[in-house]
C-alpha cells in the first residue's frame, strides 16, 4: 500500500512572457494574422491538440462551455500540432475543424514551432495568458475545465481591478465562421445494412424524410443506416446510398432521449443490428455508440424511437472514483467515447470499442430480465500503447471498429497506434482440441468470462509513433490511423485505412503455412476521403462489392473488388513521428511533474492516495531504475549511459476537491495524462525532467 507524499510536488512555474504564435497559417479567423498584440487585454488558453487524438477531442468538449461563459474576455486558440502525416495536409485540418466544431482561431502549426516555443510535449496541452501577455498556467491532459473556470475568474478579478482587462466588443473577435455547407450526410462514420421493414402502412400525413416511420417498400429493396455524425443523427438512405429516406435525431447536439425528431445526439460514430429475437426482448434493434456523449442509444426501427441503453452522459475518467455501481444498472456507469459496437454472436453480447480509455467492454442486453446489465471492462488496462497477452494485460490506443469472422474472432482496429488487432476468447476451463466455444455467462464481471487461453494479438501495427503505407508480409506491413473493419468471403480482412485514404487487405496465413509466418496486406483501393467504415456486400454471382464510408467526402462509395482479392502491393514509406528531443544526462534524472490545485482546492486522499505516477521506458534498459507505479509526482530514475535515445512514458492522475469544510458534499476533479517523452542520453545533460500537469 503506497502512502501519498504531497510535499514532493513542486510549486508553480514561474511566470514567463508568452511566445508570439507563429505557423504555416490561420483557420476561422477570415484570412486573417492573429498576433499576441492583437490579443492583449483578453485572457488567452492556447490549446495544442491534433486532430486523431480522442484526449484533444475531450478538451474541445470540456472547453465548449468556458468559451461560452466567458465570450467577452476570453479568447481560445486552437495549436494545431499534428502526430500523422496526413494531419499536416491543410485540407485534412480544416475538414477537422469543421467536424469536430471549432468555433475559435486555430493556428496551423505543422513544424511544431509555436509547440515547441511553449515547451509542450503531449496532446493534449493548455497554456493560459493573462492579459498583460503572462504565462500564467500550463496544464497537460484532460480533466482541467473546473481548474480553468476558477483560473479565469481569478483573472477577471485581479485585472479589471488594474484596469488591464479590455473586453471584446460585438463581432470584434478574432473568430470569423467558415462558410457553411450543406448536405445529405455530414462526416459520416460507419453504416450497416438494414432488414425488411414490416408491411404497415405509413402514417396519415407522412412528411417523407423526416418521419420516423419506416418505408416498406424502400426497405424490402436493402436500405442504409448511417451514422452521420456531422449531423448529430442517424440516415437512412435507400439502396442507391444517397436518397434520405428519413432522419433519427433532431440534428442538435444534445443527449436526449423520444421520437425521431426529438431525440438528440453527439457525434455518433458506431452501430449495430441485434438479432431479430434479441430485439424482441430488449425493445430496441440497433444499437449506437453515442460518442461525444459517452453514452450507448438504443433506436426502435419502426419507430424511430431512441433510448439511451447504457451511460449517464458523463465521461468516465481513468483513476477517477470509482465507476457507478453496476448493481445499479447499465445508466448509472460512465463510459468513455465509445467509438464502435458489434453484436458478438459468440459470447451474446454487444462488444464496445471504448476508444476513450483504450479498452474494449461488453454489454449484456439480455441480462436483468431484458433491460440490460451493466457494461464492463473486458480488455485493456487502460495504459496507451500496443502490448499483446491476456485481454487483462494488452494495452490499446484508442479502439475504433470491430469485426467478427466466422470462427468468433474480433478484429480491431487500433487507430492510434496504427494496427489491425486481433482478440480471441475462450472461456474459462477451455483447452485445446475441444470443438466449439460454448458461451460463458458473464455473472457480475463479464471480465470473468475470459479464461486463460484468451488472448490479444497484432496482425499489423508496429506501435504509437510508427506508421506509414507499406504493403508485403504483415510483420513489415504499415498502416495510418486505420478507423473501420470488415471480414470478407474468404476470411480475409478488408481494413479502412483512414489517414492513408485506401482500403488495405490483411490474407492470414494459410493452415499449412509454418509457424510464425507473417500474413500478407496489400491495398484493394486508393485515393479515398478519410475512409472510415465498410460494408460487405456478396452478390448471387460470388462478385463482392465494398461499400466504403468516405467520412471526409461526405458519401458513401460503392466499390467492386477484385474476384482474386488480391490487390496491390504498395510502399509509399515508413513515418514516425518527429517531435521535438529531450535531453537528459546519464545516472540519477529528478522527473517532476508539477500539480498545484486550484484555488479552493486540495488534494482529495479519502478514499487512498490522491496522486499517481506510472513510468516506463521503449527501450525498456533505457531506465535501469524507476520504472513501475507509485503515488508520489516526484521519482528519482536511473539512466542507462549505454542506451543513446529512447522514449520515456509517463502517465500521472492527480485528484482533489473542494477545501471548504463547510461543504458536506465536496465536488471533486481528476486531472490526469500520458506523456511519451522521446529523450536523447549526453554527457552533462540535464538532472531534472519537469512535466506540468497542472502549474
Amino acid at each position: 500500500m503506497f502512502t501519498t507524499d504531497v510535499t514532493t510536488t513542486s510549486p508553480r512555474l514561474p511566470r514567463v512572457r508568452a511566445s508570439e504564435l507563429v505557423g504555416r497559417g490561420w483557420l476561422n479567423t477570415g484570412g486573417r494574422t492573429v498576433t499576441l498584440a492583437d490579443l492583449r487585454g483578453k485572457i488567452v488558453v492556447l490549446d495544442f491538440w491534433t486532430f486523431c487524438c480522442i484526449n484533444c477531442l475531450h478538451v474541445l468538449d470540456e472547453l465548449r462551455a468556458l468559451e461560452a461563459a466567458h465570450r467577452d474576455v476570453l479568447v481560445i486558440v486552437g495549436v494545431h500540432s499534428p502526430k500523422f502525416v496526413h494531419e499536416a495536409d491543410p485540407v485534412a485540418l480544416a475538414a477537422a475543424v469543421e467536424r469536430y466544431e471549432v468555433h475559435h482561431p486555430v493556428l496551423d502549426d505543422p513544424e511544431l514551432a509555436t509547440w515547441s516555443a511553449y515547451s509542450a510535449r503531449a496532446w493534449p496541452t493548455l497554456v493560459v495568458i493573462d492579459p498583460e501577455g503572462y504565462i500564467v498556467g500550463h496544464m497537460a491532459g484532460e480533466g482541467h475545465a473546473h481548474n480553468l473556470e476558477v483560473l479565469v475568474g481569478e483573472l477577471v478579478a485581479e485585472h479589471a481591478a488594474k484596469g488591464t482587462l479590455r473586453p471584446i466588443g460585438s463581432g470584434d473577435g478574432p473568430y470569423v465562421p467558415p462558410p457553411a455547407h450543406s448536405s445529405t450526410l455530414r462526416f459520416p462514420a460507419k453504416a450497416i445494412r438494414l432488414p425488411p421493414a414490416p408491411a404497415v402502412p405509413a402514417p396519415t400525413g407522412d412528411p417523407g424524410a423526416r418521419t420516423g416511420s419506416r418505408s416498406a417498400g424502400s426497405a424490402a429493396t436493402g436500405t442504409l443506416l448511417v451514422a452521420d455524425a456531422g449531423h448529430h443523427s442517424l440516415a437512412e438512405l435507400a439502396a442507391d446510398g444517397e436518397t434520405l429516406l428519413r432522419r433519427i435525431g433532431s440534428g442538435e447536439r444534445g443527449l436526449a432521449d423520444g421520437g425521431p425528431d426529438e431525440a438528440r445526439f453527439a457525434e455518433p460514430n458506431g452501430l449495430c443490428l441485434l438479432p431479430d429475437d434479441v430485439a424482441a426482448r430488449v425493445g430496441y434493434d440497433v444499437v449506437v455508440a453515442d460518442t461525444a456523449n459517452h453514452a450507448l442509444r438504443g433506436v426502435r426501427l419502426a419507430d424511430g424511437a431512441v433510448t439511451t441503453i447504457a451511460g449517464t452522459g458523463e465521461q468516465y475518467l481513468v483513476g477517477g472514483s470509482e465507476n457507478g455501481d453496476r448493481r445499479d444498472g447499465a445508466r448509472a456507469v460512465r463510459l468513455s467515447s465509445p467509438w464502435d459496437v458489434l453484436w458478438w454472436p459468440q459470447r451474446g453480447v454487444v462488444l464496445v470499442a471504448m476508444a476513450g480509455n483504450h479498452t474494449l467492454w461488453e454489454l449484456d442486453v439480455l441480462g436483468a430480465h431484458g433491460h440490460g446489465t451493466a457494461p464492463g471492462r473486458v480488455a485493456g488496462t487502460m495504459n496507451e500503447g500496443l502490448l499483446d497477452g491476456h485481454p487483462s494485460d494488452a494495452w490499446f490506443a484508442q479502439t475504433s471498429g470491430l469485426a467478427v469472422d466466422a470462427r468468433g474472432a474480433v478484429w480491431l482496429a487500433d487507430s492510434e497506434v496504427s494496427a489491425l488487432r486481433r482478440l480471441e476468447w475462450r472461456p474459462p476451463g477451455w483447452e485445446p482440441g475441444i470443438p466449439g466455444l460454448a458461451a460463458a455467462a458473464s455473472g457480475d464481471d463479464p471480465a470473468e468470462a475470459y479464461g486463460e487461453h484468451s488472448a490479444v494479438t497484432t496482425a499489423v501495427g508496429a506501435g504509437l509513433f510508427d506508421f506509414g503505407h507499406r504493403d508485403g508480409p504483415a510483420d513489415r506491413a504499415l498502416l495510418q490511423h486505420p478507423l473501420g473493419v470488415a471480414v470478407l468471403p474468404d476470411g480475409s480482412v478488408a481494413i479502412a485505412d483512414t489517414y492513408n485514404g485506401a482500403v488495405r487487405r490483411y490474407a492470414p496465413p494459410g493452415a499449412d503455412a509454418p509457424a510464425g509466418t507473417p500474413g500478407e496486406v496489400t491495398t484493394l483501393a486508393r485515393d479515398l476521403a478519410e475512409p472510415s467504415g465498410l460494408l460487405v456486400d456478396v452478390h448471387d454471382d460470388g462478385s463482392i462489392d465494398l461499400l466504403v464510408v468516405e467520412s471526409a467526402a461526405h458519401r458513401l462509395t460503392r466499390l467492386r473488388l477484385p474476384a482474386r482479392l488480391a490487390g496491390e502491393i504498395l510502399d509509399h514509406g515508413a513515418h514516425r513521428t518527429a517531435r521535438p528531443v529531450s535531453e537528459i544526462g546519464a545516472g540519477e534524472l529528478r522527473l517532476d511533474v508539477v500539480f498545484t490545485p486550484a484555488t479552493g482546492q486540495k488534494y482529495d486522499d479519502r478514499y487512498g492516495p490522491s496522486t499517481r505516477l506510472q513510468v516506463s521506458a521503449t527501450p525498456p534498459e533505457l531506465l535501469l531504475d524507476g520504472a513501475g507505479d507509485d503515488v508520489a509526482l516526484v521519482r528519482t530514475l536511473r539512466v542507462n549511459p549505454a542506451v543513446a535515445e529512447g522514449v520515456l512514458h509517463v502517465t500521472a492522475q492527480a485528484a482533489s476537491c473542494d477545501a471548504d469544510p463547510a461543504i458536506e458534499y465536496p465536488a471533486c476533479h481528476l486531472a490526469q495524462q500520458d506523456w511519451g517523452v522521446p529523450v536523447r542520453v549526453v554527457d552533462d545533460g540535464p538532472a531534472v525532467l519537469t512535466l506540468p500537469l497542472h502549474g
